[in-house]
């Protein structure tokens, strides 16, 4: 709901090769790419050594989606819930997720363990100046250089 476009890619690599794609193309909004191996093919399955050679595949790719990154961009990359593949279970295996975000109007903080997964959301939407979402906290006024 709400979406403009989407487009379904078979694995990460290409999901990576879209996201840059649609940089490209210099529109507003949000680009949202999952990165469905990290979870699907190598966390669920304890896969460590494919999740590991995921993790360098996409590190490789950080700086071509730095590189195409304009000036008010912001990158958020995190998780939707820890899948360690070294547990014993193959389900969801932790409930505090990464989130790092980078951007030239970004600073480098910490923004300590938050409530909810939801603060992302209230983030995002006060950054595109958008009505906030029912639930979450925004941590905009710890990120920000100034005023996008």
């Amino acid at each position: 709901r709400g979406l403009t476009q989407t487009v379904h890619t078979a694995n990460n690599l290409e999901g990576i090769e879209k996201t840059i794609d649609f940089m490209k193309t210099n529109s507003r909004g949000i680009i949202f790419t999952n990165l469905v191996d990290f979870d699907s093919k190598y966390g669920h399955r304890n896969n460590v050594q494919g999740y590991a050679q995921a993790l360098i595949e996409f590190d490789h790719r950080l700086e071509d989606i730095m590189d195409n990154m304009e000036d008010h961009d912001v990158l958020v990359i995190n998780a939707d819930h820890g899948c360690d593949p070294t547990t014993k279970s193959t389900d969801h295996s932790r409930e505090y997720i990464p989130i790092l975000m980078y951007g030239r109007y970004i600073l480098p903080k910490d923004i300590g363990i938050r409530k909810s997964f939801a603060d992302i959301g209230a983030t995002i939407s006060e950054l595109l100046k958008i009505a906030p979402p029912k639930n979450g906290v925004s941590f905009a006024n710890i990120i920000l250089k100034e005023d996008l």
